[in-house]
């Protein structure tokens, strides 16, 4: 068997996506050229983001339109909201499966390549050079909850509170949606006193490693899984070095990313067979 291409969207992907995006109705008097499908347009979107091609080099054989339409596509649904309500609706179907663990979350920030564009800074880390920084906080599984984009110079500490309040409100169970931690776990970077009183006012226990301190705590035997979940959303090659000048059309791609990596936890849970419980195999064994 043929193994489909990471921006081939099967039906059961796109039945989540299509009622998110805007209805657009076509003139009745002079309607011009017909709509390019959206399904196909967001192939397009993907491909992009799975590869790293430049926009006007992607390949009109596909069929998934120019790139010029996939860029416009993507701009109107990034202006009406589509990403974080796409990532919301995920993150409700991975608590609905009793996938979503909010005992602890791990935050992380990490600087990927840059050519420019507005929310930049010369970063302190790398000779002063302009740069972004992708800031993430996933779920005890690795499962990410929210991603932000700042400046290089800005510190990871500062985006410590607009991580946890950047988290939705995630439904999916009975009673309230949840959108806090138990637990924020992070390195020596998030070590500040006024932020742990943040955080604390939050409803949020903070687990930050103390500077000056010798290794050992075992915070990194929680905290690798928010390394692992950046690397996942590096391996689309459009986020390792930002291309695009425009700061909303580079978080469009964070949002999508790690939409894209929830439905693939969410695909793995529901082809994994059940496991009996205690009793049925109990029963089983009478």
């Amino acid at each position: 068997m043929t193994r489909s291409k990471p921006w081939e969207v099967d039906a059961e992907l796109w039945s989540v996506i299509e009622p998110l995006l805007p209805k657009v109705e076509r003139r009745t008097r002079h309607p011009g050229r017909k709509r390019h499908p959206d399904r196909l347009v967001f192939q397009g979107i993907l491909f992009v983001l799975h590869t790293g091609i430049a926009w006007e080099h992607l390949p009109q054989e596909l069929g998934f339109g120019s790139g010029m339409t996939c860029w416009r596509r993507l701009a109107g649904w990034t202006e009406a909201g589509v990403w974080p309500r796409l990532h919301e609706v995920l993150l409700a179907k991975l608590r609905n499966a009793n996938v979503l663990d909010f005992s602890r979350a791990a935050v992380d920030g990490t600087h990927p390549g840059i050519k420019g564009g507005s929310k930049t800074g010369r970063s302190p880390v790398d000779r002063g050079r302009t740069g972004s920084k992708h800031h993430l906080i996933t779920d005890a599984t690795g499962i990410p909850l929210a991603v932000t984009l700042t400046g290089g110079n800005r510190n990871d500490v500062t985006q410590l509170i607009p991580l946890l309040q950047a988290v939705p409100p995630v439904r999916g169970r009975r009673g309230r949606p949840r959108s806090r931690p138990d637990v924020v776990l992070g390195d020596r970077g998030y070590d500040h006193d006024k932020y742990r009183r943040l955080v604390w006012d939050l409803g949020v226990k903070p687990l930050i490693a103390r500077q000056g301190t010798g290794h050992g705590s075992g915070l990194g035997t929680q905290r690798w899984v928010v390394e692992r979940a950046f690397a996942h959303l590096h391996w689309f090659r459009r986020l390792r070095i930002r291309w695009e000048i425009r700061d909303d059309i580079h978080e469009a791609f964070l949002s999508l990313g790690c939409s894209l990596i929830c439905w693939r936890r969410l695909a793995a849970v529901q082809t994994t067979p059940r496991q009996p419980d205690a009793s049925q195999r109990s029963r089983g064994r009478g």
